[in-house]
């Protein structure tokens, strides 16, 4: 599984942008998907989760409200629809999916994960 994010930019406080995490692999709609965030001299931090069936979301607690995670499996594709966008917000976004399709682990921890897209950079400006 090859993940390409994309969608980052420079946005003032309380806009919207959406990110896409755009994947090779036909089975990657079997696959669970996260999204982390990372700002310099900081751990990479969980953002949301969805699992292989889209049937369930997860979420850190600040942005609860605020952030959707979705997908398309026809596309082959995680978004991270990002709304009411805070300075907090920013930082360098990752999608990741675990080693194998069904993969079951703590969705919340960068471990569980295995195949990473390579970060797009989003600025939330005050």
């Amino acid at each position: 599984v090859q993940l390409q994010a994309s969608g980052g930019g420079l946005v003032q406080a309380g806009g919207s942008l959406r990110l896409s995490c755009a994947a090779s692999g036909r089975a990657f709609s079997s696959y669970p998907v996260g999204w982390f965030r990372q700002v310099p001299g900081k751990e990479r931090e969980f953002v949301a989760a969805l699992t292989n069936n889209g049937g369930s979301t997860r979420y850190t607690d600040s942005v609860k409200g605020r952030f959707t995670i979705s997908r398309d499996n026809a596309k082959n594709t995680v978004y991270l629809q990002m709304n009411s966008l805070k300075p907090e917000d920013t930082a360098v976004y990752y999608c990741a999916a675990p080693p194998a399709p069904y993969y079951s682990g703590l969705y919340y921890a960068s471990g569980t994960y295995y195949y990473w897209g390579q970060g797009t950079q989003v600025t939330v400006s005050s």
